[in-house]
């Protein structure tokens, strides 16, 4: 525990923001899965799906929660992986 009033404050904000940035990860993951899933099965929009998974992707980057290069590289493998899955065969 900490003795100094100033690490006492930046373990509070610490946890604000860690507990900020899990909502937003999950967010995140949770969005990517369902675009996944959407296009795997075939039903519902998967255009939208997408949309919304590259928006929380983005919201995430700009927030600091991940670097923008992951994002760009997360966008561009789920829209690969997206474009797979909802092709007819």
């Amino acid at each position: 525990m900490a003795n100094i009033k100033s690490q006492k404050k930046r373990n509070k904000t610490n946890e604000k923001a860690r507990l900020r940035n899990k909502a937003v990860r999950s967010e995140m993951k949770t969005r990517i899965k369902t675009a996944l899933d959407v296009a795997g099965s075939g039903e519902g929009d998967t255009e939208a799906a997408l949309r919304i998974a590259i928006k929380r992707l983005d919201t995430a980057a700009a927030k600091g929660v991940i670097h923008k290069n992951q994002a760009a590289r997360k966008k561009s493998r789920l829209a690969k992986r997206v474009a797979l899955l909802s092709t007819p065969e």
